[in-house]
């Protein structure tokens, strides 16, 4: 299995010891995620330290009203890092952010032109903004991995562009239907699953923090509610992962 989205440098545990956690679990490869400059730098130091781990870098929307936002010429640096295989995550969140959307979409627009120059897929983060987030993506021809899917007014055009869609621990909440409804929408070659650790626990262990080895319980939710084998759809996003990475 691949965890398509994780912020191993923001975990207590030792990235060494959750990596090997998640390998007892199935979990062969995780995505481990830069949020801001000297995060991505962390990332990448753990994604150079342990087989299976690769690094997705970038300036996440909360930091787009501050000097974090001034620093894509270091981040440019990094993305063209042997292990770097993706841009973000980057995005539109209007609900906890104390950037603009102005702001964000700015920054959004930078990360997109990153992208496109070198060659990288985009890790999208979208909250409560999807009309402004399908528009920000509409002129951007490379390949796009919705994380943490949340929002599924933002469905009918991840569908129609065929872009990637990861589903995080919150798709297993009691209170959750219209994401176990999206769940069951995307196409099994369009299907991602991540951790998203240490947040999103699934239902299974939550109120833990979470970590890779738990991708197991999202996988087995996702394939209960797509009437799928877990087995099947784990080797399915594992195989989707390879393809949205270049892995």
């Amino acid at each position: 299995m691949t965890d398509s989205h994780a912020h191993l440098d923001a975990c207590e545990e030792p990235a060494e010891v959750l990596v090997e956690q998640a390998r007892k679990a199935g979990v062969s490869r995780i995505i481990t995620i830069g949020t801001g400059v000297e995060s991505c730098r962390a990332a990448l130091e753990i994604a150079d330290r342990a087989d299976g781990v690769y690094a997705a870098l970038g300036i996440d929307p909360h930091h787009a009203a501050s000097a974090e936002a001034s620093r894509l010429d270091e981040l440019r640096e990094l993305l063209e890092k042997p292990r770097a295989v993706a841009v973000g995550e980057t995005g539109l969140d209007s609900v906890r952010s104390e950037a603009t959307l102005v702001q964000q979409q700015r920054l959004l627009e930078a990360h997109l032109e990153l992208a496109a120059e070198l060659g990288l897929p985009v890790v999208i983060h979208s909250r409560e903004a999807a009309d402004e987030t399908a528009d920000a993506l509409a002129r951007f021809q490379g390949t796009v991995v919705l994380h943490c899917f949340s929002s599924p007014a933002l469905l009918p055009v991840a569908l129609d562009r065929r872009y990637f869609v990861s589903f995080a621990g919150n798709v297993t909440y009691p209170k959750a239907p219209e994401l176990r409804e999206a769940a069951r929408a995307v196409p099994r070659d369009r299907i991602l699953v991540e951790t998203d650790s240490p947040y999103l626990a699934p239902q299974a262990v939550r109120g833990r923090r979470n970590e890779p080895a738990h991708l197991v319980h999202t996988v087995s939710e996702l394939a209960r509610v797509r009437g799928e084998d877990a087995l099947d759809l784990a080797v399915r996003t594992h195989e989707n992962a390879t393809a949205a990475f270049r892995l």
